[in-house]
Order: C-alpha cells, then sequence, then structure tokens
C-alpha cells in the first residue's frame, strides 16, 4: 500500500512541480526518489538501487535520440536562420490567407508524422514556420504547442498505415500488419483531425476575441530585413527528410531518421548557404537546444524507469491487464493507464502488450482490432503534463511554460484521443 501511495503521490508531484515550471532537472529525480523510497528501493547500494536504476533510463534515453535530437535541432535553427522558415510562412500567408495559418502547421507536422518523422523531430523542423505564421497572423503564440502536437501525435501518430513505432510495436506481439483494422481507424482517424481542428480554432478565436494577440520572446531569432530565399527552397529540405525517412524506415528503423535528417541540414546548407544570417551562432543555439531538450526528456524518462521497477507499478500492471468484462475495454484501460504512469506511448504498449495480447487472443479477440484498440490507447494518457515530448515541445522547442500552453496541448492530445478510443472499441462491438 505505501508503494502504491508513492507511485501515485510522485507522479502526481511530477505533473504539479511540472505545471508550475520547476527544473525537470531537480523535479523528475526529486519525485522519483519518493517513489523509491516508498518503494523500498535502495538509494546508493545494493542491486537495483535508486541512483543507477534512474541513470539507465536517463542515458539510455539519450545515447537511443541524441544524435534525431541534435539534428532535429540544427534543422530547425538553420531554417531560421537562413529565412527559409519565413520565406514558407509568408508564401502560405499571401497564397492561403491568414485564416490557414493554423491549418498549416497541423498539415505539416500530419505529412511529416505519417511520412515517417519522428515526433520529436517533427516539433523541431516545424516550430520556425509555425513561429512564422502564427507572428504573420497575429495569433497567441501559446497555442503553438497544442498545434504541433495536435498534427503530430494525434490523427496520425496510431492511425493504419502510420510508420510511427506507436502503430507497429503490437505487430511483433499480435502478429498483424501496420494497416490492421483500417477501416474503423480511418472514421476515428477523420473524427479526431475535424473535432480536434474545428476546437482547436475555436479556442485560438475565443483568446483572440478576449484581445490576445503575437508576443515576440527574446528568444525568437532577431533577422534583419533582406531578401528571403525561395519558399521551395525551406519544402525542399523538408521533402527530403520527408522521403529519405519514408523509403528507409523498414531497412533501418530508427537510424533512418539520422539519414533523413542529416541529408535534410545539408541540402538545406546547400541550397540556402548565401542567406545564412549567422551559421556559427545558428550552429551553437542548435546544438545548445538539443542538449537542453533532450536533458529534460531524459530527466523523465528516469521517473519512468523508476516508476516501472517498483512493485506498485507491477501489481498495478496485473490489474489492469486481467479487467472483467469486454476485452476490447479491458485492453484499453490497461494502456492508457499503464502509458499514463510511464508517460510515455511506446513504453505503455511494451509492458502490458506482452501480458495481454497472448490472455485477450486465447480469449478469442480478434488481433486486427485489439491492434487498434492498444495503438489508438496508447496516445491518449500518455499525454499528461509529464510526458517527455509535451515538456520538450512546450519548453525547449516553443520556450512557453505549462501554465500558458498546457491545456490546450491536454484537450488536443488527451481529451480527443480518448473519445477517439471510445468511438473505436464502440465501432468494434456494434460492427
Amino acid at each position: 500500500m505505501l508503494s502504491l501511495i508513492g507511485l501515485v503521490g510522485g507522479l502526481v508531484l511530477l505533473i504539479i512541480l511540472t505545471i508550475r515550471g520547476m527544473n525537470l532537472f531537480i523535479a523528475a529525480p526529486l519525485c522519483a526518489l519518493i517513489v523509491a523510497l516508498t518503494s523500498g528501493l535502495p538509494v546508493f547500494i545494493g542491486d537495483g538501487n535508486f541512483v543507477v536504476t534512474y541513470m539507465n533510463g536517463f542515458s539510455g534515453f539519450i545515447a537511443s535520440w541524441f544524435f534525431m535530437f541534435l539534428l532535429g535541432s540544427l534543422f530547425g535553427k538553420f531554417m531560421e536562420d537562413t529565412g527559409a522558415a519565413d520565406a514558407v510562412a509568408r508564401w502560405i500567408i499571401d497564397k492561403l490567407g491568414m485564416q490557414h495559418a493554423v491549418a498549416a502547421v497541423v498539415l505539416a507536422c500530419a505529412i511529416l508524422t505519417y511520412g515517417g518523422v519522428s515526433v520529436f523531430v517533427v516539433a523541431f523542423s516545424v516550430y520556425p514556420m509555425a513561429l512564422s505564421l502564427f507572428k504573420d497572423a497575429n495569433l497567441p503564440r501559446r497555442f503553438i504547442p497544442a498545434a504541433l502536437a495536435f498534427g503530430s501525435v494525434t490523427f496520425t501518430m496510431t492511425s493504419a498505415g502510420s510508420p510511427e513505432i506507436q502503430n507497429w510495436i503490437p505487430i511483433k506481439y499480435l502478429g498483424t500488419s501496420p494497416f490492421a483494422a483500417w477501416e474503423v481507424s480511418l472514421v476515428v482517424a477523420i473524427f479526431m483531425a475535424s473535432f480536434g481542428y474545428w476546437w482547436l480554432k475555436r479556442m485560438i478565436g475565443k483568446a483572440v476575441a478576449n484581445g490576445e494577440a503575437f508576443d515576440a520572446k527574446p528568444e525568437d531569432p532577431v533577422i534583419a530585413e533582406r531578401d528571403y530565399p525561395h519558399p521551395l527552397t525551406g519544402l525542399f529540405p523538408l521533402l527530403v527528410v520527408l522521403i529519405l525517412s519514408f523509403t528507409l524506415h523498414e531497412s533501418l528503423q530508427q537510424m533512418a531518421l539520422i539519414v533523413a535528417l542529416g541529408g535534410g541540414v545539408l541540402t538545406l546548407m546547400v541550397i540556402n548557404y548565401k542567406h545564412f544570417h549567422n551559421l556559427n551562432a545558428a550552429i551553437g543555439m542548435g546544438t545548445t537546444g538539443a542538449l537542453v531538450a533532450i536533458g529534460n526528456t531524459a530527466a523523465v524518462v528516469g521517473f519512468g524507469t523508476i516508476a516501472k521497477s517498483t512493485a506498485a507499478f507491477q501489481s498495478a500492471v496485473e490489474v489492469m491487464t486481467s479487467l472483467p468484462g469486454n476485452e476490447l475495454i479491458g485492453a484499453a484501460v490497461a494502456v492508457s493507464v499503464v502509458a499514463g504512469l510511464t508517460g510515455s506511448a511506446s513504453g505503455g504498449q511494451a509492458i502490458a502488450l506482452p501480458l495481454i495480447g497472448p490472455h485477450y487472443m486465447d480469449q478469442g479477440v480478434d488481433p486486427e482490432q485489439l491492434h487498434r484498440i492498444v495503438s489508438i490507447s496508447s496516445g491518449a494518457l500518455d499525454s499528461l503534463p509529464h510526458n517527455g515530448y509535451v515538456v520538450t515541445t512546450i519548453r525547449a522547442i516553443c520556450h512557453e511554460t505549462h501554465q500558458r500552453a498546457y491545456w490546450s496541448v491536454g484537450a488536443l492530445t488527451v481529451v480527443v484521443p480518448l473519445i477517439g478510443l471510445a468511438m473505436a472499441v464502440a465501432l468494434f462491438n456494434w460492427f
């Protein structure tokens, strides 16, 4: 019981401290220590002690993602410094009008995500263009994280055919394909895209009606007026990233992102070299931004690693994976809760699937239906305030605070997917 109280209390405290803006390098280890102490884990000595376990999770994430964060951050900074992001934004505003600025951001994220670019990298890549679009359209910048997240981690990430890992993990355990239950997936994706976009526009419209407008920040790029590059020089590098990622995804897996982003960075440098405002400064800011972003995310991952090692977590997983009643509802609840506890969609699947996969398939559950439910449910409660992607996007990339930006992010990445999940369960059971 003490272990369970510590686990829940540590998670709640981490969420509260994150929303209040406390430094995650302090907040995450502190909350993880509370979880460890209440679960009887040794702090300094012994097998599986707190320091070693936490740092294994912390360093493991950095080892897996450092080059993607570095290249993604450099790509974004180069888009800013060359003026390519501004050129694309101005072209969109001129051709489509300011009323479509939000749609352009969401669509850019959706295309890149469904093309196989990691959701972390998508945020780095699209943010400079989003900033320019919101600035030109004079929209409140606190909604940029919501637009980026909505286009990346909702109707694209967990849909049939998506090359994102959240759609591929179930294949290993269920023997399905990436297109499992595509008919229901398509209906749910269309609902999430349309309803979520309406909600996002409504929130922004209400804020504008209340007098909110774009507000500049010291972190924004300051580039003197000059001849901007052609808009295609900003779109072409994004296309290179998309094509390389999609082409190499199956053969190189995660390594494909390094090749794709490297190709995008080099392409951007070659075709826009003469438009760099300050190349050395862009490289310096890009590398520093990458270190801050991956460090914040790794700190939260370390908390999840401690949480997973406790007896309370294992007990919670067992309870969640053996819920009575409708099997699809049980699977949805199990994956959602585990993803919420770990702050990770892929982590929730990887922990729950080895248990619920064989269990429900032995009961005759359609593996394709189970695949889609697991995939969609992993992308809901995972986006609580302590989620690594949420922290990185709001704080490190957009330079916002959780108080200003998270509530719109939560509405679109938690509430909308939960409604979509309920819709998927209903469709599977009624038809």
